[in-house]
């Protein structure tokens, strides 16, 4: 039976007052997401400096790649691949771990972008997840067709919800975990249940323990 952890991702870069913000609000978070480079007005890039304040502090990294503003063609899909584990690689994030690709809901998706992506990352030894809305945006009939074409990118891939919304709340209170999937076959293995929470500047995530196990 499948288990649960609570985590946050925030574009906002990692202190100590932030975890503190964090932690006295809602309670200690089990992971934390985090964008691998800076885009100016949009967030700011993890560094080497939050990644040795997470671990001290028993927090695994979410690694997320959001450079990019669409998500279509193949050559696309496999460019943003190589660059996200080129990004990941500078930070000392060992293969092996879940890179995140930053599908917004107002992107312009299709099948082959998903193909590329998948493709790609499978070569570079990371492993593909991708954070998507499954109910707003084309999305989910994209990633539907890259099934049909190739199971593997069902079997390879974790995917991050950004639906249903839910109250924020922390490890001790957390909604039943219930997000919305594509309708085809796909692991789901993250919901961000609550977005832009008052007070502190992180959105509210859930994750499976299957995923969790293989962050960095």
């Amino acid at each position: 039976m499948a288990t649960y952890v609570w985590g946050v991702d925030s574009a906002s870069p990692v202190d100590e007052k932030l975890l503190r913000c964090v932690t006295e609000q809602f309670g200690k978070p089990r992971f934390w997401g985090r964008y691998l480079t800076t885009i100016q007005g949009v967030a700011s890039g993890l560094s080497k400096g939050e990644i040795s304040l997470l671990h001290r502090q028993g927090i695994r990294i979410l690694p997320i790649y959001n450079e990019f503003r669409a998500a279509t063609g193949y050559e696309n899909g496999k460019k943003t691949a190589q660059e996200a584990a080129q990004q990941a690689r500078r930070l000392g994030i060992p293969r092996g771990t879940f890179l995140f690709a930053n599908v917004e809901r107002f992107f312009a998706v299709d099948t082959l972008w998903i193909l590329g992506w998948v493709n790609t990352i499978r070569t570079t030894g990371y492993k593909s997840g991708i954070y998507h809305d499954p109910v707003q945006g084309g999305f989910s009939a994209a990633f539907c067709e890259a099934v049909r074409r190739d199971y593997r990118v069902t079997s390879e891939t974790a995917l991050w919800s950004a639906e249903p919304q839910r109250p924020a709340s922390g490890p001790d209170a957390p909604p039943i975990y219930a997000p919305k999937k594509p309708h085809c076959s796909a692991n789901v293995w993250a919901w961000q249940y609550s977005r832009d929470v008052q007070g502190c500047p992180v959105d509210t995530n859930l994750m499976d323990t299957r995923l969790f196990g293989q962050l960095f």
